[in-house]
């Protein structure tokens, strides 16, 4: 399964599934982050971590550690 993390700069993605029960996948979803939502990296700071993604014209900063819980298309 390909992750939000392996996804390049400025290569459109689409959300499969979180794979988070807890608080932050409530988060995540509550930002719009669902099933078959669009999400583009779009910048990555100095050190890789972490990152910022656009999410229905919104930006949002998502760590590594949980962007790799974030399955995608």
């Amino acid at each position: 399964m390909k992750t939000l993390y392996d996804a390049t700069l400025n290569q459109t993605a689409i959300v499969k599934s979180i794979e988070y029960s807890c608080a932050l996948r409530r988060r995540f979803l509550d930002l719009g982050l669902i099933s078959e939502t669009e999400i583009t990296p779009i910048f990555s700071s100095v050190l890789g971590d972490p990152r910022a993604y656009l999410v229905r014209g919104s930006v949002i900063a998502i760590r590594a550690e949980d962007a790799k819980k974030i399955l995608i298309f």
